[in-house]
């Protein structure tokens, strides 16, 4: 697949990220909400996290949104910003308020997690076609967007139809599903998710919620059937891998073995490995396993957010035969310990 896009456009950028990123409160131990005496404060969001992720790895990305006129409103555009995205299309909404999460450290996976979200009524939950600066949204070769901007109010569902809608000289869509049925105030969730799909160019679906959303138990093949329009659908199976269908045959890459710190963000990070290694042109497995890499520096790092490995060092994973590769052990700080392997060989 070629990345094209408006390179004509003045602000042109590689990736333009949209979606609502929330101050996170992270527990300082295990606990429930009501038993954990303080909190560490983060950054959460589905799409600022892929803006981050593929700032790391040397790409150009602006990551447009709304946030309030207030502290923690600054804390996400600084923090983003020092990602080295590019947040200057962010617009500050000076009567709604930034959105706040709070989780407790858990496995998201067990009934013992807890989220308390405060987002309701967020200054990002009122972004539109008329309040946000379209055309730095449409200044990029991928516009990446997400499920959870849909479901956060009519005027967001509206926003993502328009960008996802057919149009000449559109920048190339990633949407990643990202159903979220606590999010969704009816029943259309899934059909509306489903068509914004079936509009993108990319799409990424956990095979798990796409049998939630959908009712698909095929596997990755039943789920292309169902996503015939998408130049590349990718289909995330947790522990087991990735599949990737562009045309025929599919491409499946096993994931990596990982001692994790704590599974959030993982998909994220995947998508910002898959989309970077699009971006550079690279074959689709190599795409596969650039997600799978950027996906196990977030699995071993506390938060949503991990720097990814160095490129030069991800590539020479990425191009392991298949039994090498399988035979990786990744831990916390690996990422940290490559780039000081590779000071060292380079240092006299």
């Amino acid at each position: 697949m070629t990345v094209t896009g408006p390179c004509n456009a003045p602000d042109v950028v590689d990736v333009v990220a949209l979606g609502e990123s929330m101050v996170t409160f992270l527990p300082s131990r295990p606990g429930r909400l009501a038993d954990v005496p303080s909190f560490e404060r983060g950054i959460g969001g589905a799409e600022s996290n892929v803006a981050c992720g593929l700032a790391a790895a040397g790409h150009a990305v602006r990551w447009v949104s709304r946030v309030g006129g207030d502290g923690f409103g600054d804390h996400l555009v600084e923090t983003i910003g020092g990602w080295g995205v590019d947040v200057t299309s962010v617009r500050r909404d000076p009567k709604r308020p930034t959105g706040l999460y709070f989780r407790t450290a858990g496995d998201r996976a067990t009934d013992a997690h807890e989220v308390a979200y405060y987002r309701a009524g967020s200054a990002a939950s009122a972004m539109s076609v008329e309040n946000l600066d379209m055309a730095a949204v449409r200044a990029g070769r991928v516009v990446h967007l997400s499920g959870i901007t849909a479901a956060l109010s009519a005027d967001c569902l509206d926003l993502l139809r328009a960008l996802t809608a057919s149009r000449p000289e559109r920048p190339l869509v990633s949407f990643d599903v990202n159903h979220r049925a606590g999010l969704w105030r009816d029943a259309e969730g899934p059909r509306v998710l489903l068509d914004l799909a079936r509009g993108a160019d990319i799409v990424f679906v956990g095979e798990d919620e796409a049998e939630e959303a959908w009712g698909v138990t095929g596997g990755p093949a039943a789920i292309r059937e169902m996503l015939p329009e998408p130049s590349v659908v990718v289909v995330k199976q947790g522990a087991r891998g990735a599949t990737a269908f562009t045309g025929v045959p599919p491409a499946f890459v096993p994931a990596l073995h990982v001692t994790p710190v704590a599974a959030v963000g993982a998909g994220d990070a995947f998508a910002a490995g898959f989309l970077s290694a699009t971006l550079r042109g690279l074959p689709l497995k190599d795409r596969l396993r650039h997600g799978h890499l950027h996906a196990a520096a977030t699995l071993t790092a506390p938060g949503d957010l991990a720097p990814p490995p160095a490129r030069d060092h991800a590539d020479r994973l990425a191009a392991l035969d298949d039994s090498a590769w399988g035979r990786l052990r990744l831990g916390p700080g690996w990422t940290a310990a490559a780039h000081r392997a590779e000071e060292e060989v380079h240092t006299p």
